[in-house]
């Protein structure tokens, strides 16, 4: 692939973007174009909007780092809110889209190396193991919908479920947690866009199993609002579970050419967490991991993950993952 402003070829320059890392970290004006063009794409094939709406006369949501004004007739940028006349309509506190399973512990959770369930980190206030929590599980609950619109996404498919006939009550959710689950972790998609029900639906499932470990955990690009934030943290804090941020660039021209979106909300919100993981150290309250995007994600870019997370707190756990070719960067090479 050759890239369409420097002329530079290479096997890791994505097909979608059509520009190579060195042409967005310095010439990023000349670059946005390709980047928007391919974002655009990604978001007409699923019938999404390009960009977040803004219009003057539409419905606010405040959940999220786009703050969308939805307007009549239309979807927020996450795809799951309409303005069905003058109403928001979609998922709410009430009511979920997603699915669920059982995940048997320990499992390949990003924190597993120093979460409860696969290490003896917790025990014995909120782990049942002082080693890995074997013949326990984890209610695993993958969200529709993203507040990100990531060209490497490993989990697209939910683009496919943003329409539900049923959706899934809070109380539904919370009876799925049956003596054996020992957490809950919520991924997706992302749960910002429905951190409302998610929240509870952590509530009812605390309360229905008061007296016992259950540890409620985010898996989160982390672009929510603070008020969303501070409420997931306490629940996390309280439970013995963490936040895990994927912390998918440094540099928000990068982040922008990769997802579609700033990343100043998510590194904002990780550096007021580090202040809440001091409360509770052990086991850790917030973890980070970045996934390795042959020709994107480089050494530069993961030090300079690696120093930020270090000027906060060196301490925090941090995870590289390995990278699989999939939705528009279908073309690039695992990570080896």
């Amino acid at each position: 692939m050759k890239c369409v402003l420097c002329g530079k070829e290479s096997s890791l320059i994505a097909e979608s973007l059509k520009v190579c890392l060195d042409c967005i970290r310095e010439n990023f004006q000349k670059a946005l174009p390709f980047i928007k063009k391919a974002h655009y794409k990604a978001r007409d094939d699923f019938n999404l909007p390009r960009k977040p709406p803004q219009n003057s006369g539409g419905i606010a949501c405040r959940i999220c780092i786009n703050e969308c004004r939805i307007p009549l007739g239309e979807v927020g940028y996450c795809g799951l809110r309409r303005n069905e006349g003058g109403k928001l309509v979609g998922p709410n506190k009430n009511k979920g889209n997603l699915d669920w399973y059982y995940d048997n512990l320990p499992t390949n959770c990003v924190a597993d190396w120093v979460c409860p369930a696969g290490s003896s980190a917790g025990y014995p206030t909120h782990s049942y193991s002082s080693g890995p929590e074997y013949g326990y599980k984890n209610l695993a609950v993958f969200f529709h919908g993203c507040s990100f619109n990531c060209l490497f996404c490993q989990n697209w498919h939910w683009r496919d479920e943003l329409i539900k006939k049923s959706y899934t009550t809070p109380l539904e959710l919370a009876r799925a947690v049956d003596a054996r689950t020992a957490c809950i972790c919520y991924f997706g998609g992302d749960p910002t866009p429905q951190a409302s029900y998610a929240l509870e639906a952590s509530r009812l499932a605390l309360e229905k199993n008061r007296g016992r470990i259950l540890r409620i955990c985010w898996e989160t690009n982390g672009a929510m609002s603070f008020s969303y934030l501070k409420k997931m943290a306490e629940m996390s804090l309280k439970s013995g579970g963490c936040i895990k941020f994927d912390l998918k660039a440094r540099s928000e021209e990068l982040n922008i050419a990769l997802c579609g979106v700033s990343n100043k909300k998510t590194l904002e919100n990780f550096a007021r967490l580090t202040l809440w993981g001091e409360k509770r150290p052990d086991p850790p309250f917030l973890v980070a991991n970045t996934l390795l995007i042959h020709g994107y994600v480089d050494k530069k870019e993961v030090s300079s993950i690696a120093h930020f997370i270090a000027s906060l707190n060196p301490n925090i756990p941090y995870s590289l993952l390995a990278f699989y070719p999939q939705f528009y960067m279908h073309n690039l090479p695992t990570t080896s």
